[in-house]
């Protein structure tokens, strides 16, 4: 059986292709953020997403499937208990989530907490609820960078966000306060999957921007993932994006930084440039941050748009022995209520240019079976303790 040399796994993050039959129970019944984002905004120029069968995976009114799809394609269910960022990706790479991380998005973080960080890092803390990022900064930007105060504040998901201006507040200083946050939240009471350093820039409200010197925090994974299988045998496993914070740098040889969504696609595309063999992981965050979570559609859409524009580049580079996985680590629908992930199926479509033909696989009950996937294709088995069938040979 061939293999493949290169596999490029591609999270567009946060897009859902419908929700799954549990979804009521996490508040999203009826979600679907590719579907409903073409019913908000109407059919989008996405011609190499239509090739590999994204409009055959999920029919839409407003854009047509193709007849004869390049890709192979379905649809994944998530296994882990959950709908966020870290889960998500930690279950690509074979890791179930039994139990979801603590969230404090009711009443914010314990006053207890609150304390402790304020006289570990010298800062009074204002916010402490849960709150969108851009909204947050309108409402304490000016009291923060006047009052010389730390905007602590969370969201749905598991996380404990710092946010600072980078010209009064210090970048190094925002990281150190992060960092303490960090320590703290690793008491089993506090922990949180994630500590988020939000660094922005700006005089006043309406004019405040963050800026991508963002650096998360994550726990490390609670296991061995393929990624480690994949290094411990000396292949390359380079990351793009937050795939390093995500996995607190575990099994990664090798981290690149983006500045946006179009920047790690470029990054991608230079990579595929490079000769390696192995894994490249890239996380495409901005459809998530800056579109999903601030419930703008049509600014999805354009993103959507950009990133095809640079999936055309990526396959013109690509050999044939090069393998494609287009996925999402959970949905987040911009047009429902609130500013939460949302509980949905993710796509999984494949493509290298030494397949003959393309057409729809039987769905997958986990996302694990990409993680599978990549380390059987390198002849190498997953780690004890993981999940994940391989789908290797529908892919050749």
């Amino acid at each position: 059986m061939k293999r493949y040399k290169r596999i490029f796994v591609i999270v567009l993050d946060s897009l859902g292709v419908g929700a799954m039959p549990d979804a009521p129970e996490y508040g999203d019944a009826g979600v679907d953020t590719f579907g409903h984002i073409l019913r908000a905004v109407g059919p989008l120029s996405i011609p190499h997403l239509q090739k590999l069968g994204m409009l055959n995976l999920h029919p839409c009114p407003q854009l047509g499937p193709v007849p004869a799809p390049a890709g192979r394609f379905m649809r994944m269910a998530e296994a882990s208990r959950s709908k966020d960022t870290m889960t998500g990706h930690w279950e690509m790479m074979g890791l179930k989530v039994e139990k979801p991380f603590k969230t404090f998005t009711e009443h914010g973080f314990p006053p207890e907490l609150i304390a402790e960080l304020e006289k570990r890092c010298g800062k009074r803390v204002i916010g402490n609820k849960s709150e969108s990022g851009t909204k947050i900064l309108d409402e304490l930007g000016e009291e923060e960078i006047r009052d010389g105060s730390m905007i602590v504040y969370t969201s749905a998901d598991s996380v404990l966000q710092i946010a600072g201006n980078e010209e009064t507040f210090d970048l190094a200083e925002l990281y150190r306060c992060c960092e303490i946050a960090r320590e703290l939240t690793m008491r089993d009471e506090w922990k949180v999957g994630r500590v988020i350093a939000r660094p922005y820039v700006g005089k006043k409200k309406g004019q405040f921007v963050r800026t991508s010197n963002r650096r998360d925090y994550a726990l490390k994974p609670f296991g061995r993932t393929a990624m480690n299988v994949l290094r411990d045998a000396g292949l390359d496993v380079i990351a793009v994006g937050k795939i390093h914070d995500i996995f607190s740098g575990e099994g990664i040889t090798r981290s690149l930084h983006s500045d946006s969504s179009v920047h790690g696609m470029e990054q991608t595309c230079g990579l595929c440039r490079e000769d390696f063999r192995g894994l490249c992981f890239t996380n495409l965050v901005d459809f998530d941050a800056l579109w999903g979570h601030r419930r703008d559609p049509a600014g999805y859409a354009g993103e959507i748009e950009r990133f095809d524009a640079g999936l055309g580049r990526l396959m013109e580079l690509m050999r044939e022995d090069d393998l494609v996985i287009l996925t999402a680590d959970h949905g987040n629908d911009p047009t429902y209520t609130g500013t939460d992930h949302t509980r949905e199926y993710v796509p999984f479509i494949a493509w290298s240019p030494s397949m003959e033909s393309g057409g729809a696989l039987p769905d997958a009950d986990t996302f694990a079976v990409i993680g599978a996937t990549v380390t059987d294709n390198f002849g190498l088995e997953l780690p004890e303790g993981t999940i994940g069938t391989s789908r290797l040979p529908e892919l050749l």
